[in-house]
């Protein structure tokens, strides 16, 4: 019994890992990556599942970062209003499906990912 208690806070917290990623959305800045950080940090230790997915988490957050930042600057050469868009809604669907996964105690990689934490 204490054993699935435990899987169930594990797979909160690496639920919580991905799920705060959408803060950015109702306007923290850059809460896309310091509420993973801070939820991966505080419970890494205490478990490996979140150790996981919050460096998979924060990954994708940077990677997405940079995609973001590259696409508004192609905005400069028109091509970017079509990328932004895309890179957003692929931002949010990701997220979705990442935190509906590790919420069932799925493991979840995002694909589109440049691993910066090992």
């Amino acid at each position: 019994m204490m054993a699935q208690e435990e899987n169930k806070k594990a797979n909160m917290w690496a639920m919580l890992c991905h799920l705060t990623a959408l803060s950015t959305y109702i306007g923290i800045p850059f809460g896309h990556i310091i509420a993973p950080l801070v939820i991966w940090l505080i419970k890494k230790d205490e478990f490996p599942f979140v150790d996981e997915q919050g460096k998979e988490s924060l990954n994708f957050q940077i990677s997405m970062t940079i995609y973001g930042i590259a696409a508004w600057i192609l905005c400069f050469i028109l091509i970017g209003f079509v990328l932004l868009p895309v890179v957003l809604v692929a931002d949010i669907v990701f997220i979705i499906i990442a935190t509906v996964k590790t919420n069932k105690g799925e493991a979840y990689r995002y694909p589109f990912t440049i691993r910066f934490i090992k």
